[in-house]
């Protein structure tokens, strides 16, 4: 037996959470068998977490989680093997497939990558699929020749998940860093990440009738996209690049084609959930190696499977700071 967060459908057609005893036959079909350390607190399990689940969650009952870090307690498939550390983010595990808020999972082998060396399960999800995606937009934007001799990168949405442990990478390699917050009161946090300038959501979230303004980024991390993109694009230095990652502002773009046309921008999608096994290798490889652990442990506030209904509330209202880590087991 173990303990997860399950949710229920109501005749109402509205579902609820609660903390169940499940059974390990339960368990949907896969090759491997996880005791789960570790999860996290994501937009999409907000979503999820919902009365309506987002649009996401096809099927009830269901256990959310769209990431877990834990040890493998059995494989079918030679890759792992009992005792193996392993990280899952993606492939809509906690959405269609039951996902990490619950002391064990059951997964298929391809979704799984090897816990990277240097790396604790719990440092794992304080990274999650927000941070792996923002370890994928920084790599975007490297391989279209964004470096830190080349001007200031900005990040949207910089006091959340992904803006976060964005922050903290760009400013480990040397980036000057420019984070935009809708809340004055997360500055000194963000500073403490290593931005050097604050901007305030007021001034990028409106559009203007320019289709181009000063030449100001090299880069950007956007999480938020609608009216703020757009408005970013037309500020980005002659071939920058910009990877969008997130639709906090909305889903709509009220841009012109001429940032590309006339300066040679790049607008770069980051998709976190399909990606391939060796850019995942690769990305948790850069995050062992270029997140700085002692910013990252600064931005986690620690979490229990109880604390989820109301955590998963407050993320989509934009109430949540830096990474949450929740321990599953506590």
């Amino acid at each position: 037996m173990f303990k997860a967060l399950v949710m229920t459908q109501g005749e109402d057609g509205l579902a609820s959470g609660a903390i169940q005893e499940m059974d390990e036959s339960q368990l949907p079909a896969g090759d491997v068998t996880v005791a789960v350390e570790y999860s996290t607190v994501n937009y999409k399990d907000g979503l999820c977490l919902s009365a309506k689940g987002g649009g996401l969650v096809r099927n009830y009952p269901h256990v959310p989680g769209i990431d877990f870090a834990g040890t493998v307690e059995s494989s079918e498939d030679d890759r792992y093997k009992s005792g193996d550390k392993v990280v899952l983010t993606g492939w809509r595990v906690g959405e269609v497939h039951w996902g990490g808020y619950g002391q064990k999972a059951r997964v298929k082998a391809d979704w799984l990558v090897p816990l990277p060396e240097g790396l604790s399960t719990k440092q794992a999800m304080a990274v999650g699929t927000a941070g792996f995606t923002s370890m994928l937009s920084v790599m975007a934007l490297e391989d279209h020749g964004v470096s830190p001799d080349k001007g200031p990168v900005l990040v949207t949405g910089a006091a959340g998940g992904v803006g976060s442990v964005a922050v903290a990478i760009l400013a480990n390699l040397g980036y000057e860093v420019a984070g935009v917050t809708g809340r004055p009161e997360t500055a000194d946090y963000l500073k403490s990440l290593g931005v050097s300038q604050i901007v305030a959501r007021e001034e990028l979230n409106e559009t203007v009738k320019r289709p181009l303004e000063t030449e100001t980024w090299a880069g950007c991390v956007d999480a938020v996209g609608g009216e703020m993109l757009a408005r970013v694009l037309g500020q980005m230095k002659y071939g920058g690049s910009v990877a969008a990652v997130g639709l906090a502002g909305g889903a709509g773009l009220p841009a012109t084609v001429i940032p590309f046309l006339l300066r040679g921008v790049n607008l770069l999608g980051i998709d976190s959930v399909m990606r391939p096994y060796e850019d995942r290798v690769r990305a948790w490889q850069r995050i062992a190696s270029d997140l700085s652990m002692e910013k990252l442990e600064a931005m986690v506030k620690p979490a229990t499977l109880s604390d989820l209904p109301q955590l998963g509330a407050d993320i989509l209202k934009g109430q949540v700071q830096g990474r949450v880590v929740v321990d599953v087991n506590a």
